[in-house]
């Protein structure tokens, strides 16, 4: 099931169109496994398959209605997919992602309309995000594939503008996540450490 959640239907696209051009569209929103487009008889039409559920919802929020090459996209998930128990932020998502990682910041200050999305398209300039997720009091928390750009992202996005999709803007903190490297050690020495770092 969790496949058929990260594809998603790509309609009304031009006549000559071709599959490099549709990844030239999607590849932004995440790690594309394959496109499968089809042209050979009557309107083209494809189907985007993405490794990440969220990355193939990003792509219908950002890409449906889309102005391509003046054809309007239609982009939304094949029926039957049961991605709709996606919606609605945190603690609707079927599982965890495909990759979690250590390099993690806590970023605060968030408006209450500021989604995960939002703040996963916020921290790509730092670098590759692999997990995003926001909580209900205004915080959230971003993890990188990579260290150094979880460090650069603490060092260029702290106090910088975010946007939430509805136009909501304000300020945020972002901050390195030291109990997140904790973790991997024992646990005893993560939970001696965890009174202090809340001091």
């Amino acid at each position: 099931m969790a496949r058929n959640d990260s594809r998603v239907y790509v309609g009304n696209l031009p006549p000559d169109i071709r599959t490099r051009d549709i990844e030239d569209l999607f590849y932004r929103f995440g790690k594309i496994v394959f496109v499968d487009l089809k042209n050979r008889k009557g309107p083209p039409f494809a189907f985007v398959e993405f490794e990440d559920p969220r990355d193939a919802e990003d792509a219908v929020r950002q890409r449906d209605g889309y102005n391509y090459d003046g054809y309007t996209l239609r982009v939304e998930f094949p029926r039957g997919s049961g991605m709709s128990r996606f919606r609605g932020g945190r603690g609707g998502r079927g599982g965890p992602p495909s990759r979690r990682s250590e390099n993690r910041v806590l970023v605060s200050g968030l408006p209450p309309t500021g989604s995960w999305q939002d703040l996963k398209d916020h921290m790509r300039e730092a670098g590759d995000v692999c997990y995003a997720d926001v909580f209900k009091d205004g915080t959230g928390v971003v993890e990188f594939l990579r260290r150094e750009d979880m460090k650069y992202a603490v060092r260029k996005l702290d106090d910088t503008k975010f946007r939430s999709h509805e136009g909501d803007v304000s300020y945020i903190r972002v901050k390195e996540d030291s109990r997140g490297r904790s973790r991997s050690r024992s646990r005893s020495a993560s939970q001696k450490r965890s009174r202090d770092a809340f001091e």
